[in-house]
């Protein structure tokens, strides 16, 4: 199975108008545009006028604006012109097609008054017009940076190599030439390189990868591994029964392959205020050239186009919504929000249910010993033994044990040391055989539970708690409870979402017990559990469908297909590369706090987004009569180069507009 086509490095065009343009594109054109832009405007006659000044003279400087300005004419108006001519075929005129008009009418005025025709200045307010919407499109491909590497992080999970049984002992080979019916042996630690049935030895596999499942399970002969998981504890040997696309990993990656292809895009704000200018500007237009021609001016009439045609290129608009997107990003990334698809950003203002995976989530994803009940009342003795039995176990349960056991006493001395795969651990205590285990470990002995072990272990058993019983000499003497523990910051995160009005949901594959006690714990508003990996993305799709807005936040290889459905997909913290990559948008801390903090970015961007938007089409809707020359019966003729002044003007607006967003504080939603 080759993964290496997964890695390549490319830009992505973004969802819109960029098809088949690069970022690198925008980025090289605007930067040879701006270089020759400048010589244009230095030996254009307006702004000499303007600026009092003169520029050298020499042979042919007549012609530096003409030839630079064509040369920008083409090269840097290439990406608009071809953008124009898919909209036309498209009969979806928007942004691309009024930038291409513009810069057409004014190529062809600008030519035309270098060969003698008009009296027109216009090539520098060409080049400062190509220049600066390159600089728009350039910000905005960059706040787009649609990553793809959702599939190659999964790909990752599967180790390079394995080491096959052969009769002369074992070779190691490379994944991809494991074939139906090898046997594999798997060290501990080591992670499984394909699908199949164990044939020989007893292992926990640490699952959660794959399935969220935060507590290891025992595996032993004849059970099924799935490639990706983890041999926790000891060594097995698997017979192998499906390789590459066969296997479980790889039909996960087929849902998030799915599932990002069928999301669908927002059509960007912009595009349809720039659709509807389109209309307004092509009507002025012909209302102009109408009007002129019709008074006997020709001249007037080819001025007064080409300056509605020049105010009516969205220059703002074009910079309204990426400004914003390019800010709110930054102030994102400054906060530890990382934005990989503005659109999630976007939709997180409209999100009405927040989805949250429990595991490692709103928990910590790791075992710690909740409460400890001895027969005899002393928890401490318990402790001590428990913890020196557990002392050399690598098991998670066991290190938390360890870990309680060191916390609050000093370890008893045990020997003897012997694991029983699956059941526990037993050793050597004061002459007394101790043994520490799951209810598996009672079962094996014929032990029952005294009454009042039983009274503990069954209301702990109702909360979802894994157990452990402490045996000594074949009597049950008491037992300890290890239970995922809830993130401090949790219940808090579960509160700020609700008072933004968003309904808090908790989804997780753990059983039902489990995943009421968290919910109820965390004043959670709806509970879904004992939800099968492979089943995360349906659940989602039902909210959907019932006509939710669903965020779903998730650090899991599980949750990677349910991140891709989901309206918002937030992976948290330390998670696994796969689910970073699906999510649109990734906390770097563990802190479930920073969602509230996304919603309140994802409005105060979209405040701004739609105040620009308003400034900039309501500029137009003004300037462009008189642009027409409206008023020119009382003297008020908006000239073309002021009109691209004005243009500019409006563009710095928003600009500023824009940049008062870094005003945002996030800090009281973050940890």
């Amino acid at each position: 199975m080759d993964h290496s086509h997964h890695h390549e490095q490319r830009d992505h065009p973004g969802p819109d108008q960029h098809a088949g343009h690069t970022l690198a594109m925008f980025r090289d054109r605007f930067w040879v545009c701006l270089a020759l832009t400048l010589p244009v405007i230095l030996w254009s006659e307006m702004p000499q006028q303007w600026l009092g000044y003169a520029a050298p003279r020499f042979p042919g400087s007549d012609l530096v604006a003409p030839i630079l300005g064509t040369v920008i004419f083409f090269y840097g108006g290439m990406p608009f012109l071809s953008g124009a001519v898919r909209e036309v075929k498209a009969r979806q005129p928007g942004m691309m097609l009024l930038i291409g008009m513009a810069i057409i009418v004014a190529f062809v005025a600008s030519a035309a008054t270098t060969l003698g025709f008009f009296a027109l200045e216009f090539w520098w307010e060409l080049a400062a017009l190509i220049t600066i919407m390159l600089l728009g499109h350039w910000m905005e491909m960059r706040a787009i940076g649609q990553a793809r590497g959702a599939l190659g992080a999964l790909a990752e999970l599967l180790p390079d190599e394995a080491e096959r049984v052969t009769d002369a002992g074992t070779e190691t080979v490379p994944v991809s030439e494991l074939g139906i019916g090898d046997l594999v042996l798997v060290r501990p630690g080591g992670r499984i390189p394909a699908d199949g049935e164990i044939v020989a030895g007893e292992v926990e596999v640490d699952e959660s990868m794959v399935t969220g499942e935060s507590r290891p399970v025992p595996k032993s002969m004849g059970d099924r591994v799935v490639a990706g998981t983890v041999a926790t504890d000891s060594a097995i040997r698997l017979r192998i029964d499906a390789v590459g696309e066969g296997t479980a990993l790889a039909g996960i990656q087929r849902l998030v392959a799915e599932a990002q292809g069928s999301r669908s895009r927002a059509q960007v704000l912009a595009d349809r205020a720039a659709a509807l200018l389109f209309y307004v500007a092509i009507g002025a237009a012909v209302f102009t050239v109408i009007g002129w021609l019709a008074a006997g001016e020709t001249d007037e009439a080819v001025v007064r186009t080409v300056a509605v045609l020049v105010i009516a290129c969205p220059h703002a608009l074009g910079l309204a919504i990426p400004l914003v997107i390019a800010i709110s990003t930054s102030l994102a990334a400054r906060n530890g929000i990382l934005v990989k698809d503005r659109l999630a950003l976007e939709r997180m203002r409209k999100v009405d249910v927040a989805l949250f995976d429990k595991t490692g989530t709103l928990t910590k994803g790791q075992h710690v010993v909740r409460e400890v009940f001895a027969v005899d009342g002393d928890t401490d003795r318990l402790l001590a033994w428990a913890g020196a039995v557990e002392a050399d176990s690598e098991h998670p349960l066991a290190r938390a044990v360890v870990a309680a056991a060191k916390n609050r006493v000093e370890l008893a001395e045990a020997s003897g040391f012997r694991a029983m795969s699956g059941r526990g651990v037993e050793a050597l205590i004061e002459e007394s055989r101790v043994a520490v285990g799951g209810p598996a470990l009672l079962v094996e002995r014929h032990l029952d539970q005294p009454r009042a072990v039983e009274a503990m272990t069954s209301s702990w058993a109702e909360r979802g708690a894994g157990i452990l019983y402490v045996v000594v000499d074949d009597e049950v003497v008491g037992a300890l409870s290890l239970e995922d523990e809830i993130r401090p910051e949790s219940a808090e995160a579960v509160r700020k979402l609700q008072q933004l009005g968003v309904e808090v949901a908790l989804i997780t594959g753990d059983a039902r017990q489990v995943a009421d006690a968290v919910g109820a714990e965390l004043g959670i508003d709806q509970v879904l559990s004992e939800v099968l990996p492979e089943d995360k993305h349906r659940r989602v799709a039902e909210l959907q469908s019932k006509g939710s807005i669903v965020a779903m936040v998730g650090d899991g290889v599980n949750d990677a297909p349910a991140l891709a459905q989901a309206d918002v997909g937030i992976a948290i913290g330390a998670g696994t590369d796969v689910a970073i990559e699906s999510a649109g948008i990734i906390l770097a801390t563990d802190d479930p706090r920073a969602v509230a903090a996304v919603r309140r970015l994802s409005e105060a961007g979209y405040r701004k987004m739609v105040q620009n938007l308003v400034w900039a089409t309501g500029y137009n809707v003004v300037a462009i009569p008189l642009a027409a020359g409206a008023l020119a019966w009382a003297g008020v003729v908006l000239a073309p180069a002021a009109a691209a002044v004005l243009m500019s003007a409006s563009t710095v607006i928003v600009a500023i507009n824009a940049q008062l967003l870094r005003g945002l504080d996030l800090r009281p939603d973050l940890p």
